[in-house]
């Protein structure tokens, strides 16, 4: 399976706003339930760079594209960014527990 893997920093100051841009993302995707889709967010040790990580296994695009959150997310990214997203496709080699909680 494919993932989409884009990594960014936003300026000092824009931390939070991007973390509740994001957020409301997630709240969007918890009402419109996309199938077929994960989708996951963190934010790096130095507080200011994201990596989200996107699989799609279902057929045409993905339901980014329709998640009216992720449009105002978009809108201002140039203006939040320190450095600009990269995005990256690539093809999992393994994983341990990648998804769900992890439990003892």
């Amino acid at each position: 399976m494919a993932k989409t893997i884009v990594r960014y920093k936003v300026k000092p100051g824009r931390a939070e706003e991007n973390e509740a841009l994001v957020r409301a993302v997630y709240a969007e995707l918890a009402v419109v339930k996309p199938e077929h889709f994960s989708y996951a967010t963190y934010k790096l040790d130095d507080g200011l760079s994201f990596v989200h990580i996107a699989e799609f296994t279902g057929q045409g695009k993905g339901p980014l594209a329709s998640i009216s959150a992720f449009s105002a997310f978009q809108q201002g990214v140039k203006d939040r960014c320190d450095e600009l997203p990269v995005v990256a496709h690539g093809a999992e080699v393994g994983s341990y527990r990648a998804t769900g909680v992890l439990q003892d």
